[in-house]
């Protein structure tokens, strides 16, 4: 069976239309079988009958002229039946029989009919002359008597028909699941955090009440996103405030050195949980995509890591410059940065590579790795791996953040086994310029 609803659609359509087209021509083959054979058998008898009166009026020196006669005007021939004659006989059908039972009637039960005879094809019936003659005769007629011939004309109305229902149907499943294909279109623009456009309310009235639900989620969607950015923008002005304050007083009131750095630690640690909760609520669809070189995006990135530390070697090819939200990457591959830092520590490897519709970014560390029944249950949010690698602390969002912008860019997060030991994090994007 074809995967999509229009194929489907259509091909159960099509198979009504022409199995009630072969229902239809059975009906008529069956209903047309009867008056036909009688008309084929009245069209034969008066033809036996015609002769008998002609053989009998006719002078004996007549009779052989009145044969030629026959066989030259009307294609009836007649010849003697003799007992060595190789008879085939008609096909075994409804019609046939029914004709044989009309000769029967009309002719007598000793008549017979027969599809050739010594191999000569036609429409062969045989009669007497008289009934108590023991004399038989073959009537040979044209084959076409016994047979219908569809003309030509009625062929191409009939393929003409089918295939105007054919088009019917397909413009049928088509109006069906055109309407579905745009919703099933804007539901992915929302999964991937976008606004669809507005779905039109028309058709069927199944249709444009979906069609008018599904409008009603987007707009409640868009507009709880809203208010939550809002809020959480409202609670992170609210707090930071206060944790400036805190970290002022830390600075200047407290004198012991080390409560002193505790204290400065710990409020840098809520800022950062308080930046990551921002992240992840951020709608990063109201960033427009712009042209970005890549390359210089990752080798920035890479220059404020060192700054601070961290050793990563970077392998960058040059491309071409891309339809991308830089400030969305720029968060993306700043996260995979920190928790391979955070989580394994050591040397971190960045790789820009390229395929022919895809670019890759891979970021590789050399720690403990994350069994792979584990890589679902990580993308998403509040999730860490605690059973291998316990030293390190937050919010567990920094890959489902990651996750929300590779499906902002149509692309997608993989967690593999890095082939030098430990994790492997590739964020797979399409290539658009």
């Amino acid at each position: 069976m074809p995967r999509t609803l229009l194929a489907r659609t259509f091909l159960l359509l099509a198979v009504l239309v022409l199995l009630t087209t072969a229902a239809w021509l059975s009906l008529f083959r069956y209903v047309d079988a009867e008056p036909r054979a009688r008309e084929t058998a009245q069209l034969a008898a008066s033809a036996v009958n015609l002769i008998r009166a002609s053989l009998f009026a006719a002078a004996p020196e007549r009779r052989f002229g009145l044969f030629a006669e026959f066989s030259s005007r009307e294609g009836i021939r007649l010849l003697p039946a003799e007992p060595e004659d190789i008879i085939e006989p008609m096909p075994d059908s409804r019609f046939f029989n029914l004709l044989q039972s009309e000769l029967h009637r009309r002719l007598g039960d000793h008549t017979r009919i027969a599809a050739s005879v010594d191999s000569v094809p036609g429409f062969w019936v045989s009669f007497r002359l008289d009934e108590a003659d023991e004399e038989e005769y073959w009537l040979v007629l044209p084959r076409e008597r016994a047979t219908r011939n569809f003309a030509g004309h009625w062929l191409v109305w009939g393929l003409l028909a089918v295939a105007l229902a054919l088009a019917v149907a397909w413009h049928i499943a088509s109006r069906i699941s055109r309407p579905l294909k745009a919703m099933a279109r804007a539901a992915e623009t929302v999964g991937r955090g976008q606004i669809p456009a507005r779905l039109p309310e028309d058709g069927a009235d199944e249709l444009t009440r979906l069609a008018s639900a599904f409008n009603t989620m987007a707009a409640d969607l868009q507009r709880n996103e809203k208010e939550r950015s809002e809020v959480l923008a409202g609670i992170s002005h609210d707090l930071r405030t206060p944790l400036t304050r805190l970290r002022l007083e830390a600075e200047l009131s407290v004198s012991d050195e080390s409560a002193r750095q505790a204290i400065v630690s710990d409020i840098e640690q809520m800022e950062s949980v308080i930046s990551q909760f921002m992240d992840y609520a951020r709608a990063e669809s109201g960033e427009a995509v712009a042209p970005t070189d890549l390359p210089a995006l990752l080798a920035s990135i890479v220059g404020r890591q060192a700054s601070v530390g961290r050793q990563i070697v970077a392998d960058l090819i040059p491309l071409d410059e891309l339809l991308l939200r830089p400030k969305a990457i720029t968060r993306a591959v700043t996260n995979l940065v920190d928790n391979a830092a955070k989580y394994a520590g050591g040397e971190i490897n960045l790789t820009l590579s390229a395929s022919e519709n895809e670019i890759r970014i891979d970021v590789a560390d050399h720690g403990p790795g994350v069994p792979e029944s584990e890589v679902d249950r990580l993308k998403r949010p509040f999730t860490r791996l605690e059973s291998a690698r316990t030293n390190a602390t937050g919010t567990g969002l920094g890959l489902a953040i990651v996750e929300r912008i590779a499906r902002l860019h149509d692309g997608r997060l993989d967690l593999l086994p890095n082939p030098g030991g430990g994790l492997l994090v590739r964020l797979s994007l399409p290539i658009k310029h």
